[in-house]
């Protein structure tokens, strides 16, 4: 008899990896269910001793001190508007250049990319200073094209791309050629559209990305009011005081752009993830 295969043994499997799952659950969400909770409380409340596990009644004052402090209606568009912007400029750059990589044949490719790829070990620390420099001397300091415009050719995302584009049948190209498509027509309607998986998943990560974004918006941006959300969060810790309860409510304000971006596209974004892994 397989007890392997018994009734038994699949229940009991079953049963661990549901308490497994429960338990990597419950480790993922208690941290954000008392970011949530200590929106509510005072900064005095959320330091007492045993601390707050039930939802308070100070959000309304968190949210007018967050909006005094850091004009965090404004912020929370200057992020949408950065994040956005970046994403559809970073999408498009990434998707062109890895569509080259993928497609293209021509001497020193492999040695380009391999240069490319140089970016992914290289610390982002050592840019900044180089970086800074070039925005100073485009007398861009202070602007949003500063945040937005050096980081639009991401390692990480020609990579995904070019990993993905690789899948694409080579017929399937020399058809559309053969069919009087030109280069722009072919990667707009015969390559781009079965990638569709695979640039959900490049917009998920390029959106994060930027939304999070701290140092370069910190270096480059001089007014409170063209802040980033994790800029004007980090000015409201203070050298005597720092009011926690308003930085909990615009963290989990914060978090929701993200959370609804990541649940809208979940499947699309596992589906790219997992392109170009298996050839055939």
């Amino acid at each position: 008899m397989n007890l392997a295969a018994s009734p038994g043994a699949r229940r009991a499997r079953g049963l661990l990896l549901t308490s497994g799952l429960a338990i990597t659950l419950a480790v993922v969400a208690i941290p954000f269910y008392w970011l949530v909770v200590g929106a509510t409380h005072s900064s005095q409340e959320i330091f007492s001793a045993p601390p707050p596990l039930l939802p308070g009644g100070h959000l309304t004052q968190n949210l007018r001190t967050l909006q005094d402090s850091a004009q965090f209606g404004r912020v929370l568009l200057n992020s949408l508007l950065i994040a956005t912007v970046y994403t559809v400029c970073a999408a498009v750059v990434c998707t062109l250049a890895g569509y080259g990589f993928a497609v293209y044949r021509f001497r020193g490719r492999e040695a380009l990319f391999g240069l490319l790829m140089l970016g992914l070990v290289v610390p982002a620390q050592v840019t900044l200073v180089p970086l800074f420099r070039l925005m100073a001397d485009l007398t861009w300091l202070g602007t949003y094209q500063a945040v937005i415009l050096p980081n639009l050719a991401l390692p990480f995302g020609i990579f995904l791309m070019r990993q993905s584009m690789s899948s694409l049948p080579a017929v399937l190209l020399d058809s559309g050629r053969m069919d009087g498509c030109g280069e722009l027509r072919l990667f707009l309607r015969v390559a781009l559209p079965p990638m569709r998986p695979a640039l959900a998943a490049l917009a998920i990560f390029l959106f994060l990305y930027q939304w999070n974004d701290f140092i370069w918006p910190l270096i480059v941006l001089r007014d409170g009011a063209s802040f980033t959300i994790p800029v004007a969060l980090a000015s409201l810790q203070g050298l005597d005081e720092t009011d926690y309860g308003a930085i909990l409510a615009g963290t989990s304000i914060a978090a929701l752009p993200m959370a609804a971006v990541f649940l809208a596209l979940q499947r699309q974004f596992i589906s790219g993830l997992l392109a170009g892994a298996v050839k055939e």
